[in-house]
């Protein structure tokens, strides 16, 4: 459903043309059966004339609807699905709060020693100011219910998501998502709780309102238990 909603926000100008176009055909169309109507004597031919006034006018009403289902989207439905809109998968809690403070004792970092990869490992698409997660870093070790902070501040901004998939993995699974910018804020939770130790990327990822995503700001974390 997203996907739609998006390919019609991307497309409005066609589509919003062929509406127009439409729009303009049909109109003619009423005129002239309406001015022919006026013009006939004969019932039979103002029957059918009627007929076609009856079928222009019917255009017209279904057109001008359309156009304003379309603006609709475009203008409100587009930029605030996909914040009301949250992802959730087997192994997230579906009840964690999208913007929240952190509760003391709820987030925690491991004393051990990232492995060797996790050391080299570095951010990658992230902007400074503009598409960042400044928590977790790169490279860290993470457990429990951690707060996710970060900065999602671009222009013409739409809504921001953030995934986590297994290292060297590209099958993707959506945490939380939001609809409004944020400057070195909490953009929300992390439940590490139910998924299984081991390394894994976390990415930030940005739209603008017209649902054009941005490279995403990639780091690697390490769960443990």
């Amino acid at each position: 459903m997203v996907e739609i909603i998006q390919f019609f926000s991307r497309s409005s100008p066609w589509v919003y043309l062929i509406l127009i176009i439409g729009f303009l055909v049909s109109l003619r169309s009423f005129l002239n059966n309406l001015r022919e109507q006026r013009d006939q004597v004969f019932g039979l031919e103002r029957e059918i004339t009627h007929q076609r006034l009856v079928q222009s006018s019917t255009g017209l009403i279904l057109i001008g609807i359309i156009l304003i289902g379309e603006f609709s989207l475009v203008t409100f439905l587009s930029p605030g699905l996909p914040g009301s809109s949250i992802i959730t998968t087997p192994t997230i809690n579906p009840l964690m709060n999208l913007h929240a403070t952190i509760v003391p004792g709820q987030a925690t970092l491991t004393s051990g020693t990232p492995s060797s990869s996790a050391k080299t490992s570095q951010a990658t698409g992230c902007i400074p100011g503009k598409i960042a997660i400044t928590f977790p870093i790169s490279g860290q070790e993470i457990l429990g219910k951690i707060t996710i902070t970060g900065t999602v501040d671009i222009p013409n901004f739409g809504f921001y998501k953030y995934e986590f998939a297994s290292q060297g993995s590209e099958s993707w699974s959506t945490i939380l998502a939001g609809n409004k910018a944020v400057i070195n804020g909490s953009l929300g939770y992390w439940d590490t709780t139910e998924i299984t130790p081991g390394d894994y990327q976390l990415r930030l990822v940005v739209s603008d309102n017209t649902g054009v995503e941005l490279p995403a700001c990639k780091i690697q974390v390490r769960i443990t238990k």
